[in-house]
């Protein structure tokens, strides 16, 4: 009820910014009116917040619960033996994790040293090597509780991870090449009765993915919280750690240059439209149809088209209307098990303050099918616990390491484009 009643009143709220904005002539908004409506829409946004923790929080109380309920289902299947044992020796891996965190290797009990040098074993030699030689200053594979919650805060913080990029998952950090094709300048033909079939080639490219090695730079946290059992020092990490290494690489998959680092995805977006002069600090609502339409219509049916925009940029289209007085900006549909996202002009967005704000020349809007832009991930995370060297502060510290590179995929059909704001 409290979750429903919430959605309600965003869409109160709503409601009534979207009636100021329709009532307001076609000069614009007076500046009582906007403040009305930046207010509505703030709070409209502030509910929306409530709503997606209380839903991460019944989701959260329903992945706990279902342990507890196959617990006490009746056993005797070799399935659900399996079932147990594994759900059994991934407890005492993040046992053993959460007892490295706190007091390093030499307090592992031998349970916990054997489940942790079986995966070690099983796991790559790239993997393999991140476990060897573990103590004070070693690393130690992250368990995949751990590394879920690691992974959630960096999509968190990640706009590009939250668009529908295509998420590689590698064992091994070598060079991935991806080819590509285009074909779409070639078609079929007529041809006449004893009349030999022409050749017409394909054009092939490729984009190579690496892996570059980012850092969270350390994370210092006192003694006492760490040897306190009460304060969740594994949660802590999870999210300390994981934003920090989330907020790097979407800034790398937005605007990376490509050189020592991903190539972001402005870089190779296609530009679809440039604003008007004078239009430095704005976007019209022309200018977003033309936008729209610089990408081919095969891309715009497809499920994964959407907009990206620095949360500025979203204000300002807010505030914007169609040429029959209707709001661009539309809120999505919750409840009854469905969820609709809000959109902009009919397809959905994505906030990515890694974007540039609406500036001369600026890049300030993304349109496209994000799902060509390729985030390659090497799989596992290094963990290392540095006890000495703030041992005189009495603090402990964390270092996480993970690997990473993307690049989008444009065989020459130009899968994204951009607005540029005008240069005067």
């Amino acid at each position: 009820m409290e979750i429903l009643q919430l959605r309600e009143r965003r869409q109160s709220l709503v409601k009534q910014a979207q009636d100021i904005l329709t009532a307001a002539p076609a000069e614009g908004m007076s500046v009582e009116d906007e403040k009305r409506f930046d207010g509505l829409m703030a709070e409209a946004d502030r509910v929306k917040g409530q709503v997606e923790k209380y839903e991460e929080a019944r989701a959260l109380d329903k992945e706990l619960g279902e342990p507890i309920r196959r617990a006490v289902k009746p056993t005797g299947e070799s399935r659900e033996d399996s079932k147990d044992a594994a759900e059994a020796e991934e407890r005492t891996a993040n046992g053993a994790f959460s007892t490295y965190l706190r007091f390093g290797m030499g307090a592992l009990s031998s349970e916990q040293r054997a489940v942790m040098s079986k995966r070690a074993a099983a796991a790559s030699p790239e993997m393999r090597s991140l476990v060897e030689g573990t103590g004070s200053a070693g690393g130690f594979l992250v368990p995949q509780d751990f590394y879920r919650k690691l992974t959630e805060a960096q999509k968190f913080y990640g706009g590009v991870r939250q668009s529908g990029a295509t998420i590689l998952q590698t064992s091994t950090g070598a060079a991935m090449p991806f080819p590509s094709v285009n074909d779409t300048a070639n078609m079929g033909a007529i041809i006449g009765e004893n009349t030999q079939v022409t050749e017409t080639d394909m054009t092939f490219g490729s984009v190579t993915l690496g892996a570059y090695t980012y850092t969270s730079k350390i994370v210092t946290v006192p003694l006492n919280l760490v040897q306190d059992s009460a304060f969740d020092l594994d949660s802590y990490l999870a999210r300390a750690l994981g934003v920090r290494i989330g907020r790097i690489q979407n800034n790398h998959f937005t605007v990376g240059t490509g050189s020592t680092q991903p190539r972001g995805v402005t870089i190779d977006a296609t530009s679809g439209k440039v604003g008007l002069t004078g239009q430095t600090l704005t976007v019209i609502y022309d200018d977003l149809v033309d936008l729209e339409h610089s990408i081919d219509p095969a891309y715009r049916q497809l499920p994964t088209v959407k907009w990206m925009l620095h949360d500025s940029s979203l204000k300002v289209i807010k505030k914007l209307k169609d040429g029959q007085g209707r709001p661009l900006w539309k809120a999505g549909l919750e409840g009854l098990g469905n969820r609709f996202p809000d959109t902009i002009n009919g397809y959905p967005y994505v906030v990515n303050n890694d974007m540039a704000v609406m500036a001369a020349n600026a890049k300030s809007i993304l349109f496209g099918d994000f799902s060509n832009y390729i985030v390659r991930d090497v799989l596992g995370v290094q963990i290392m616990r540095l006890t000495e060297r703030y041992a005189d502060f009495l603090q402990v510290g964390y270092l996480a390491f993970a690997r990473a590179d993307g690049a989008l995929i444009d065989a020459g059909t130009h899968p994204v484009a951009y607005y540029a704001n005008s240069a005067t």
